[in-house]
């Protein structure tokens, strides 16, 4: 039996880059490393979303959120990773 990848998608266009994913972008990649999780996270950017207005922008298993900072998606990621750990 395998087990699916959960998948990050963190929007690397110009507006959101410059407007914090660049930090985001460390931050996660942090956070996976620390808590051992890179083997069981597909994570990925890509260009433009088309949510400039919105952004910074990332998706995690298809679920985009908006307005994501280097502060706050660290609760989001204890949101996605810490109930799979409970069980």
């Amino acid at each position: 039996m395998s087990e699916e990848k959960m998948q990050i998608v963190i929007c690397l266009g110009s507006s959101c880059f410059s407007r914090g994913n660049r930090d985001t972008l460390e931050v996660i990649k942090d956070y996976l490393k620390v808590n051992q999780l890179s083997a069981n996270v597909l994570f990925k950017g890509q260009l433009c979303s088309q949510s400039c207005n919105k952004g910074p922008v990332i998706w995690i298993n298809d679920v985009k959120y908006e307005a994501i900072t280097a502060t706050n998606v660290i609760p989001l990621l204890d949101q996605m990773f810490l109930p799979a750990a409970l069980q």
